[in-house]
């Protein structure tokens, strides 16, 4: 897939050399000079990657890499720190500023392109994710871009995939500090145990005897439970090629022995922060997503699923000539609850009716909050008798328990009024048997309360 590169080096002959190389696979590149320059670039959202230089004048690549990590709006672009310096603490340095990976020149093609590749995509999975999440600020969910930017990676649960005992101990020795670590030493194990349980992390060894870490590493990318887990691949020098092979078939980093402990521990924590990063991201989607169909009081669907779902379900009735039927219910004298025991109280027995409702419903019912102390019920395939039942059903769960408030401290007696209507041949639209069960209602509420009332034409 292509992508927007960023290149920042203060030396024009590396910037040249790194866009022909870039370009002739296809990829766009953007340049920049110096650190302020290349802040500035990525605050724009211009770039997919950047190919950040350690050696620059002013700023240099670990203060411009921390800059970009501690910022909502840049935390998820991949940096890759490109230095001539290769001892461990350097590249410790450049993975605690927030590098995601780091490259030591002069470059290897081939590892280079298949890093580009491999941050790219995993770019390419969390641009919708935080488009969705931006937009859902919108909707009051506090700000998950700065909640994802400020996650440690620390406290992690990792599965080491290791058979040699002395190796799954110094990593283990080295992990355990910090994060919660369990040792396999099969693969397929290995699978099903990243398909049950909750880890954010896996080390797969490529030396396992008889079995094939690259083998795993696809099948958890495979996987709906486990493509979401990182994947770091360990191996010796020659497994280079298997690496490379491992990172296009989804991997997220790799190390090679003699693993350092610090870059071990740095590398760890960076893949979690990011699984972090993209699982906030995913569940402020799903809440927002929530929020657009649900009441935030009851958790029952809100009047804006409630109209769609009616008018479908009302369509598919007259389509398929099946029974359809609705209920409108209303607590009484819900004012004077509020008035005598105070709004808390009252959104107590508001949570307690939507509960009791949905207590005596099918799963295919549509159970909807309309407003105030208003629930809708459709029932799909119901007729009137039927729909009466379920009304009766629900009248009498209400009314025979008290309602607790005040956190349990006390109860108090509780009734409901109900209206019931069912689609009849004359009706043009879901309108008009909703009409009919808000009259039915009303008779109810004028009747006495604590009634159902079935529309007489239905």
């Amino acid at each position: 897939m292509s992508a927007r590169v960023l290149v920042v080096d203060d030396v024009p002959a590396n910037v040249k050399l790194l866009e022909a190389k870039l370009s002739a696979e296809y990829y766009d590149v953007l340049t920049a000079s110096n650190g302020p320059e290349a802040l500035a670039i990525c605050e724009r959202g211009e770039p997919d990657i950047v190919l950040l230089d350690v050696m620059m004048p002013g700023m240099n690549g670990f203060e411009v890499c921390r800059r970009l990590k501690s910022q909502p709006t840049t935390a998820h672009i991949p940096i890759v720190m490109v230095t001539t310096l290769d001892q461990p603490r350097d590249r410790l340095q450049g993975l605690d500023a927030g590098a995601d990976d780091f490259l030591t020149k002069p470059l290897d093609d081939t590892a280079l392109l298949a890093r580009v590749r491999s941050l790219t995509r995993l770019k390419a999975m969390t641009d919708e994710l935080r488009s969705r999440a931006i937009a859902s600020r919108r909707l009051g969910i506090a700000d998950p871009l700065a909640a994802a930017a400020a996650e440690t990676g620390l406290n992690g649960r990792v599965l080491i995939v290791e058979d040699r005992a002395h190796a799954a101990e110094r990593l283990n020795g080295a992990l355990s500090a910090f994060h919660a670590v369990e040792i396999e030493t099969d693969t397929q194990q290995a699978l099903l145990r990243a398909a049950e349980e909750e880890f954010d992390c896996v080390l797969v060894s490529l030396d396992i005897e008889g079995q094939d870490g690259l083998r795993l590493c696809s099948q958890l990318r495979s996987l709906e439970r486990t493509r979401d887990l990182s994947v770091l691949l360990m191996g010796e020098s020659e497994d280079r090629g298997r690496i490379l092979r491992g990172l296009e078939i989804g991997a997220h980093d790799f190390l090679l022995r003699p693993i350092d402990r610090n870059e071990l521990l740095a590398r760890v924590r960076t893949q979690i922060r990011r699984k972090r990063f993209t699982d906030r991201l995913r569940d402020s989607l799903q809440s927002s997503m929530e929020m657009a169909v649900l009441d935030q009081l009851t958790g029952l669907h809100n009047r804006r699923f409630m109209d769609s779902r009616l008018a479908s379900m009302f369509d598919e009735s007259v389509m398929r000539a099946r029974s359809l039927s609705l209920l409108v219910l209303d607590v009484d004298h819900f004012k004077t609850v509020n008035d005598s025991w105070g709004h808390d109280a009252g959104d107590e027995v508001l949570r307690e009716f939507a509960e009791r409702v949905r207590s005596c419903t099918r799963g295919i019912d549509v159970v909807a909050r309309m407003g105030g102390e208003e629930i809708v019920v459709l029932l799909p395939d119901t007729a009137a008798p039927a729909a009466q039942a379920v009304a009766e059903r629900i009248r009498e769960r209400v009314e025979q328990q008290g309602f607790p408030i005040q956190a349990g401290q006390r109860q108090i007696r509780v009734t409901v009024s109900i209206g019931v209507s069912s689609r009849k041949a004359g009706d043009q639209s879901s309108a008009d048997m909703m009409k009919r069960a808000d009259d039915a209602l009303y008779q109810a509420k004028a009747g006495g309360r604590n009634r159902v009332i079935v529309d007489e034409a239905a």
